[in-house]
């Protein structure tokens, strides 16, 4: 079968473009293996990709202080999620990069159509919005977390500086409940907010991770913070079947 093309928004020498737009064949007895450390939002997001396409993969719980000599065999970043596909040459295939692991595995099986495929302009507008929060976003998240830490007397500012990008995540869930009240009734509506309307998307399950991240630096000023929607759609991951299979803890992994 040939290779189908990579998705448009991915530039020629996007490192992971070939491995994502090729078509993937299991290898009887070969699962993928995915090293993985359970609390962290990059291989959160990975393993969120990865169930929500249904892909079978032999995780290996990892700690990063003392990476396992096959995961830096696989890929000298050592970072995770590190994903390996084992070849019918007996090669391998690395992905090691969460966003490229969710959309390796969506273009494998999307069965919720979290790409939004038959809307040509969707796919660019999730990874623009995603680029954003990863770009500028975690670095605000990070000096936040850090403030909160060590007990510096910036905390405030940091958060505010959060702040703006929760506030635009607010307004489209908001926006987007209140078209689907039109379309599909109140009650129905309050549960389908998402973040490109009133279906899940790829956005939605890429900032999962991080929003999940800012909600416990101050647990109480977050539960009474003036964003509802925000809140009830990260809620409504939480409390999900879903998240509570992605967040299963295995043993740390040993060769």
């Amino acid at each position: 079968m040939p290779p189908s093309k990579p998705p448009a928004t991915l530039q020629p020498n996007h490192k992971n473009a070939p491995a994502i737009a090729q078509k993937y064949e299991p290898i009887r007895g070969q699962r993928p293996i995915l090293y993985s450390l359970r609390n962290c939002p990059y291989a959160m997001r990975g393993r969120i990709g990865l169930f929500k396409a249904a892909q079978d993969v032999e995780v290996r719980e990892v700690v990063l202080s003392n990476k396992p000599d096959a995961m830096i065999e696989a890929s000298a970043k050592g970072t995770v999620p590190t994903l390996v596909l084992p070849n019918s040459d007996g090669t391998n295939t690395v992905i090691d990069e969460s966003l490229d692991v969710m959309l390796w595995a969506l273009h494998q099986n999307d069965p919720e159509d979290l790409l939004h495929q038959q809307d040509p302009n969707a796919l660019p507008a999730m990874l623009a919005l995603i680029k954003i929060f990863d770009d500028e976003f975690k670095t605000q998240l990070n000096a936040y977390k850090a403030a909160k830490r060590y007990h510096e007397n910036n905390v405030t500012e940091c958060r505010q500086a959060c702040e703006v990008y929760l506030q635009d995540l607010e307004a489209r869930l908001g926006a987007n409940s209140i078209e689907g009240s039109a379309q599909q009734g109140l009650e129905d509506a309050q549960s389908k907010r998402f973040i490109f309307g009133t279906k899940e998307s790829l956005a939605d399950i890429a900032l999962l991770p991080f929003i999940r991240q800012f909600s416990k630096v101050e647990r109480k000023w977050y539960r009474e913070s003036p964003y509802p929607n925000l809140k009830q759609w990260l809620n409504s991951y939480i409390q999900s079947v879903m998240f509570n299979k992605v967040m299963t803890q295995y043993e740390l992994w040993k060769p």
